[in-house]
């Protein structure tokens, strides 16, 4: 879909403010849903919302492949994300895919383990890009007829998703206990013996009453606190990132497409390379966040990828542009799996939820207003003020993701040691 919807929309004559206008939308539609899920599921368990998201998606697509009927795209679009890009990952539902990951992993191996999950996603998304040239190939003057094996593909994939989600067990153990940061950007301690169970299935401690001046009701109040301030900071970290990411992703294979005058065929294979680069750079990451840290990883990745994107739009040609477009992508999304890793380490299991999704929502929020930016800039001919728009943004977030949460990379190395 990263590859296919805005050139299929291109296709049916919708300008680059329509197109930019209905993927802003789906961008406030999925800001909206991301809270409730990660709240939620914290409560009734992570699996519903996975469910709920491959379902939507089926029908979505099944419905693209019957029908060219403006709403029905827009509802398809709005609904289940199409075109977005959501780096493999259940996009609006993704906080309850990282907190039923985070479950099971250690604080120390979250890095490395978050970063393979990354690479798993992109490979997928190369495999898809791939996928998303076949239009260019189908001989019809039809859009529909060319795309529908596409829709069709989508349909299939959500499917046997789903049948994935059903044989999987969502259980009460985590592996690892931890509170909340002592201080904004640093890592949990590790000893601290808490109650990581989901809300569901803990029993209520009535002995000690929620306002009463006990230790552990006062401990909980000043933990909660710690973690209130740490989400925060990191939200704010993330606008930047968010307007910047959402001036281009979305719509940069229109941008391919109207800068080089080029088809899917073309901008599939550029888009597979740099995502199956993706998943290489992001093992890479997650080992270079053992020998450098998780935040100082990142720090050095988003500032070489922030530059290269700097240069893109001054490229001659599409085969330049592509080579350029494939490595600075590798470098800037392979540190995705560290930043959910450190996203999910702000808080103890039981808010774990709320943390990805206020990680996930200060992310959507921003970036839904990108592509209706980029639509009307595209539509008034300034192709490439997007793309510099979103070097400089990256440049900035990177110098202040390093400053607000740098400590947290020696803590989390002492915290290691002691729990070895």
């Amino acid at each position: 879909m990263v590859v296919d919807l805005t050139l299929y929309l291109k296709q049916l004559h919708w300008s680059g403010a329509a197109i930019g206008g209905v993927t802003s939308a789906a961008g406030l539609v999925g800001a909206a849903l991301i809270l409730g899920v990660g709240v939620l599921s914290d409560r009734i368990g992570r699996r519903p919302f996975l469910l709920i998201y491959e379902m939507m998606t089926l029908v979505a697509a099944i419905a693209a492949c019957f029908t060219v009927k403006g709403f029905v795209l827009v509802l398809a679009i709005v609904l289940a994300g199409f075109g977005r890009g959501q780096s493999g990952a259940a996009g609006p539902f993704s906080p309850a895919e990282q907190a039923w990951l985070a479950r099971h992993v250690n604080q120390s191996s979250r890095g490395p383990v978050f970063s393979l999950n990354n690479a798993v996603g992109f490979v997928g998304m190369a495999i898809g890009s791939m996928i998303g040239g076949v239009p260019d190939i189908i001989q019809s003057a039809s859009p529909i007829a060319r795309y529908r094996p596409v829709f069709a593909m989508v349909a299939v994939i959500s499917l046997f998703c789903t049948f994935l989600l059903l044989r999987l067990r969502e259980d009460g153990t985590a592996t690892e206990a931890s509170t909340a940061p002592a201080r904004v950007g640093e890592a949990p301690a590790l000893s601290a013996k808490v109650d990581e169970r989901p809300a569901a299935a803990r029993v209520r401690d009535t002995s000690i009453p929620k306002d009463s001046g006990a230790p552990e009701a006062q401990q909980d109040r000043q933990i909660r606190a710690r973690e209130n301030v740490a989400m925060l900071k990191l939200a704010s970290v993330n606008v930047l990132n968010g307007l910047a990411v959402g001036l281009t992703g979305p719509l940069i294979a229109y941008w391919f497409s109207v800068r080089y005058h080029v088809g899917t065929a073309a901008i599939g294979t550029t888009l597979a390379i740099g995502f199956l680069m993706t998943g290489a750079t992001s093992l890479f990451n997650g080992w270079l966040a053992g020998r450098m840290g998780m935040v100082r990883s990142v720090t050095w990745m988003r500032v070489i990828g922030s530059s290269l994107m700097l240069a893109l739009p001054f490229m001659p040609n599409f085969a330049a542009a592509s080579v350029l477009y494939v490595v600075r992508g590798a470098i800037n999304r392979g540190t995705q799996g560290n930043r959910s890793a450190l996203s999910a380490s702000l808080t103890r299991d039981s808010r774990r939820g709320l943390a990805t999704s206020v990680n996930a929502l200060s992310m959507r929020l921003p970036s839904s207003i990108g592509p209706t930016i980029s639509g009307y800039l595209f539509d008034a001919g300034w192709l490439n003020l997007p793309l510099v728009l979103t070097a400089v943004l990256q440049l900035a977030n990177a110098a202040l993701y390093q400053w607000i949460f740098g400590s947290y990379d020696g803590r989390s190395s002492r915290a290691k040691g002691e729990a070895h």
